[in-house]
């Protein structure tokens, strides 16, 4: 509630409102049963300020980007822990534009959460709408990125949803442009989104491919801001793989702006193939906000990440789990291609993972028996493929990352760096 108050009291000062209107946020929620709490909290604490809300209900996070331009309103706000257990939730912004929120604004509202509530006179509180036909909205929206000309007929198509926000949208969306759509996921009960489903768990959505005897099969996360493919074999591909059909059918045919944004996870086969291509290439820290910022300094178009958040600006202004995956199903419905083939110009290099948790966070990075790990790994690599040290943002974790031609050479680097990397944590502790 206090930050509700606190984001409606920047929101509603003169210099956020466009154009002098009365200040207005738009909410949307995934199907954590904790997002009615949440909810009903922040719709006060923004009346509380003197903004009006207009509630969207269970709508996916993209959807609320694209409702809060629609509108014309302030900001809107989605309440979802993405692709996490149901026990977890978050809030995000968008500005009135339908990306994120300048920082300067960001700061503000961190200022105001540090002042006490004090409701406006009776008069100006805001006032708050059920908007009932934003799911309607938002599938219109989704059919328009597609070409009128094309649809999906004869098209068998399994989608899974994760029992999360697009879990009455994604099979509408494919329905009306033609295709048979097989839905999954879809019976959310407040407490199984993302559980054993969806982009985080892709084998549900590929078994049922096989099961059905599908041509291709999607499965979105929570909040439907990420894609995961699977063929009709039930091979399952990432979102590096699916950038790269979506560029190279743009590329194909003369429409590609400029070139493409991944970042320091994608893979370097990927980064290889674009070159081939003649295609320029960039990395961003992780995180789809660091792509969006690197495609708007580079005025290009596309980006993601391998985690399925693919970025098309050309057709909206943020990460969009349904309109990637209709950008790569145009992709073989053009070409009359499957998955595999569309894949052919790529080759990926094995990648290793391997998370390291430490008692506390700390930047190991800089020590030198880690240094003298990674340079040693390096070395065997010979100059193909690359080692990447990662402290997460969240938790006491640093992720080692190494990648080259062979499997199990990047496999026993990255458990070496690992290994010194948890010795040197523990010796600090």
């Amino acid at each position: 509630m206090h930050l509700g108050y606190a984001a409606g009291k920047v929101l509603a000062s003169a210099e956020n409102r466009p154009h002098g209107q009365h200040a207005a946020v738009v909410i949307g929620k995934d199907t954590r049963i904790s997002g009615y709490m949440l909810e009903a909290s922040l719709e006060a604490g923004l009346s509380a300020a003197g903004v009006d809300v207009h509630l969207a209900m269970v709508t996916p996070t993209p959807a609320v980007a694209y409702l809060t331009r629609a509108l014309r309103l302030s900001a809107g706000i989605v309440i979802s822990a993405s692709h996490n257990p149901f026990e977890d939730n978050g809030i995000k912004f968008f500005s009135a534009n339908g990306d994120k929120l300048p920082d300067a604004v960001e700061s503000q509202i961190e200022d105001a959460l540090s002042q006490p509530m004090k409701v406006v006179p009776s008069t100006r509180l805001g006032k708050a709408w059920r908007l009932r036909d934003a799911p309607g909205r938002y599938i219109e929206f989704c059919k328009s990125t597609f070409p009128t000309q094309s649809n999906l007929r004869g098209m068998k198509v399994v989608v899974d949803c994760a029992h999360g926000a697009c879990y009455q949208i994604a099979p509408h969306v494919l329905h009306e442009l033609g295709a048979e759509v097989v839905e999954i996921g879809t019976a959310p009960d407040g407490m199984n989104i993302n559980l054993k489903c969806g982009a985080v768990h892709p084998g549900a959505m590929a078994e049922a491919v096989r099961e059905h005897n599908a041509d291709v099969g999607l499965a979105l996360d929570g909040d439907g801001d990420r894609i995961i493919f699977a063929d009709r074999e039930g091979k399952l591909y990432d979102g590096d793989e699916l950038l790269y059909i979506i560029v190279g059918h743009r590329a194909r045919a003369g429409s590609l702006k400029g070139g493409v944004v991944g970042t320091l996870m994608t893979n370097l086969g990927l980064e290889h193939a674009f070159g081939r291509m003649n295609v320029p290439f960039q990395r961003a820290a992780v995180g789809d906000r660091y792509v969006l910022e690197k495609l708007h300094q580079s005025q290009w178009e596309v980006g993601g990440e391998n985690s399925g958040h693919i970025i098309c600006l050309d057709k909206h202004t943020t990460g969009d789990g349904i309109v990637a995956a209709l950008q790569v199903l145009l992709a073989m419905q053009a070409s009359g291609k499957p998955l595999p083939e569309l894949l052919s110009g790529l080759t990926m290099y094995p990648q290793a993972l391997v998370n390291v948790r430490l008692s506390q966070r700390a930047e190991l990075r800089t020590h030198p028996r880690v240094q003298a790990s990674v340079k040693e790994a390096e070395g065997q690599l010979n100059g193909k493929g690359r080692v990447l040290l990662r402290p997460s943002g969240t938790e006491p974790v640093i992720r080692v990352m190494v990648e080259g031609e062979s499997g199990p050479l990047v496999r026993e680097l990255a458990e070496g760096i690992a290994a010194t990397v948890k010795e040197v944590g523990e010796a600090a502790a």
